[in-house]
């Protein structure tokens, strides 16, 4: 995998070649074809790209990138693509060899480039917590990184990126306030978290929570916890007086109905961690996504 970093986007040259067929639409020729891993990464950079160009995302709704296989497909998407577009900090550990195995060169572009990450209390992600998304404010960065990696590709549609990015931005800000204002009428001894994972420490940092702690213990669902971290955690949960357990959906709920079962924390099972809904779900936008979760998380805590 041939891979040229350009540092101040921390961008790279990767592995491509012609035509992605996303949204429906045909870009106009000569117009890169851009394709994002996670599909809250393709709503982001559709804000930004407007109709100039086409977004396609890799990964399909509700689906968890920790535990994600590529299929045959997935090749071909990455073929016909000039950009992608990842997370970044280790969330997408299947991407290397489906962008070796696609050949040819594109622009990667690393979202959350920049962003100091959270430790991993389990230590096995050395690059911490990939879950920066899960703030709106840092999507801010993610939206700067994006525009300026899709200048770097497309310089003459500079304007329309530049102009859609600051009216994004601003419905980021808009977030940012909406949500302090939910998360007020929950009082203050109440707003602790209990999540499968460890996926909500940038939004507790940001918004006055306390995470009592994961079912998972690791920023990966894909780990599995020992009977001992079970136990402390149900212990946990009873000093601290956690009002709720949330997960994502599709997430294994039967640890959940067993540590419910010994405290009474309820289980709330919907929350969109890692991608957004399809169009006529509950979350078809990040903000959507967002506000979702929020008003799940408050509804269950106030």
């Amino acid at each position: 995998m041939v891979r040229k970093l350009i540092t101040f986007l921390t961008l790279g040259w990767l592995a491509a070649c012609s035509a992605l067929p996303g949204q429906g639409t045909t870009p106009a020729p000569g117009l890169p074809r851009v394709l994002a891993v996670e599909t809250f990464l393709a709503d982001i950079t559709r804000n930004i790209t407007g109709d100039r160009l086409v977004v396609d995302s890799l990964l399909p709704d509700n689906m968890d990138p920790h535990s994600y296989q590529p299929a045959p497909r997935d090749i071909i998407k990455v073929a016909k693509s000039e950009v992608v577009i990842i997370n970044g900090a280790g969330v997408e550990t299947f991407l290397a060899p489906l962008l070796e195995n696609a050949g040819g060169t594109r622009l990667l572009i690393t979202a959350s480039a920049g962003l100091t990450p959270l430790p991993d209390p389990s230590g096995e992600n050395p690059q911490g917590d990939p879950h920066f998304w899960l703030d709106p404010n840092k999507v801010i960065r993610y939206v700067e990184t994006i525009r300026d990696g899709l200048i770097q590709v497309d310089p003459q549609g500079r304007q329309i990126y530049t102009d859609n990015a600051a009216a994004y931005i601003i419905q980021l800000q808009n977030l940012d306030t909406w949500i302090n204002e939910q998360v007020a009428l929950i009082p203050a001894g109440q707003r602790l978290l209990v999540t499968n994972h460890d996926s909500l420490g940038y939004f507790a940092a940001r918004y006055g929570f306390k995470v009592v702690g994961a079912i998972i213990p690791s920023v990966s669902s894909e780990s599995a916890p020992t009977a001992r971290q079970l136990a402390n955690l149900i212990d946990q949960i009873r000093i601290s007086k956690a009002r709720a357990i949330f997960m994502e959906t599709g997430a294994n709920i039967n640890l959940a109905e067993q540590i419910s079962g010994e405290t009474s924390a309820r289980i709330v099972t919907d929350l969109y961690i890692h991608s957004i809904s399809d169009a006529n779900g509950p979350a078809p936008t990040y903000i959507d996504m967002m506000k979702y979760n929020v008003t799940q998380i408050v509804n269950a805590l106030k």
